[in-house]
């Protein structure tokens, strides 16, 4: 089986060139031009153009499967991975039942390759049934398939069992990705405590709540030399503090997700719930912090937090709503549109940031790069072309959004995986 992918501006080597590809056996076997003749091929891809990416990585995406498929299902989740050029994904454990043991790890990781159009790597609970104090087999789940750790949702509230589970962990090898915060710092806050808050008579919650876990972890990280990495981060202090860790050497690297990059307190009405989330939505001065930190490194990778949930998960009274919005199908065009076009960030940044950075840093082998010999994980855009974001293109059961309706470029038209396309754009 051979694919020839023409006339595409791609990313490799850190820069984009024009060059054609040569896809034999799932494998790019060659960059240049006049590599073959495109009537010898099985298939030839038009990229002129287009943009033609190392497919995506989002290492933080929710499943809801089993247990809550009413959301989404592992099908439905890849294919709106791949609809976004997401080629690889990382699965939280928040399901049900929590995968918290080898057998169910084992379970879940055959699931992901049998049910899932993209690559789905699976994270284990860092402690059993995800909400206890109990610490999971770390040796043992890793053997079973999982690549790294998360009570996602949760932050592990004793200092003295985070302790132990980066020790456990950075003795079997595996990274913890850590939602931090302190729930007894929320003192029942709907929001992000401030002005907005106030306006909307809906309580707040002190953002030192996600600040003060990051402050305990760093130095435990410090402490252990455990692999750390933060989801979501949101905060100014808590960027200043990640960015004095790393100049002190602490194995530390964080995530940013395109809400918090692009979205503030600001925006949220009461009525409108799909502007909430956990963290939820900073202050300007934080999505300030945020997009700087991209720049300067603080920030090693955008990851997406794609939260799918029902219409009735989702009411109109912003109190009762549950947290989280989706992010796979709309995560590289918004900050295609926001942050490069509008020139605050290079094209190449963007894609390190979600491509080539999150496989560095959680060792996927094979994948976030454009290279011969790589497995043919691809993504090819249309940047040129403006278009709407339309709920009825969402190939997620979830449609809650606040992105719906913008007006963006950065259209995936084609996702391939290990060489065969999972995704292409219907014509118009």
């Amino acid at each position: 089986m051979q694919t020839l992918i023409q006339h595409g501006q791609v990313y490799t080597g850190g820069h984009l060139v024009n060059t054609d590809i040569l896809i034999k056996d799932g494998r790019i076997q060659a960059l240049g031009h006049d590599l073959i003749d495109p009537q010898s091929v099985d298939t030839v891809i038009d990229a002129e153009n287009l943009l033609v990416s190392p497919g995506l990585i989002d290492v933080h995406v929710h499943y809801r499967d089993p247990g809550l498929t009413q959301k989404e299902t592992i099908r439905t989740g890849s294919m709106a991975a791949a609809h976004g050029g997401f080629t690889t994904v990382g699965a939280m454990p928040n399901v049900d039942p929590v995968p918290d043991t080898p057998a169910k790890i084992a379970h879940m990781v055959e699931r992901n390759q049998t049910e899932g159009v993209v690559h789905i790597k699976q994270y284990a609970s860092i402690t059993m049934g995800r909400l206890s104090d109990d610490l999971v087999d770390y040796a043992g789940v890793k053997d079973a398939g999982a690549f790294a750790l998360s009570n996602d949702g949760n932050g592990v509230q004793l200092a003295g069992t985070m302790y132990r589970a980066m020790q456990g962990a950075a003795k079997a090898g595996l990274p913890i990705a850590a939602h931090v915060e302190d729930e007894s710092l929320l003192f029942g806050g709907k929001m992000t405590l401030g002005k907005r808050s106030q306006e909307l008579g809906i309580p707040g919650a002190p953002s030192v709540s996600e600040s003060a876990q990051v402050a305990r972890d760093l130095v435990l990280a410090n402490d252990t030399g455990v692999q750390y990495h933060i989801c979501h981060i949101s905060t100014k202090e808590s960027l200043a503090m990640v960015k004095f860790a790393k100049e002190k050497g602490v194995p530390v690297t964080c995530e940013a997700s395109p809400h918090h990059l692009l979205l503030s307190d600001e925006e949220i009405h009461g009525e409108n719930s799909n502007y909430k989330m956990n963290p939820p939505l900073r202050h300007t001065d934080d999505r300030a912090a945020l997009q700087a930190a991209l720049k300067d490194g603080t920030v090693d990778m955008i990851a997406t937090d794609h939260a799918p949930h029902t219409v009735d998960d989702k009411p109109n009274d912003f109190s009762c709503a549950a947290n989280g919005i989706t992010g796979s199908e709309t995560a590289f065009a918004e900050c295609y549109t926001h942050l490069v076009k509008q020139g605050s960030l290079s094209l190449e940044r963007l894609l390190d940031l979600m491509a080539t950075n999150p496989a560095d840093i959680f060792h996927l082998d094979g994948a976030g790069r454009i290279e011969v010999g790589q497995p043919a994980d691809l993504a090819i855009f249309d940047l040129n072309h403006e278009y709407e974001i339309k709920e009825s293109d969402y190939l997620s059961k979830g449609k809650n959004t606040p992105f719906t309706g913008d007006h963006v470029y950065g259209r995936t038209i084609y996702t391939l995986v290990d060489g065969q396309i999972v995704y292409q754009a219907k014509e118009d």
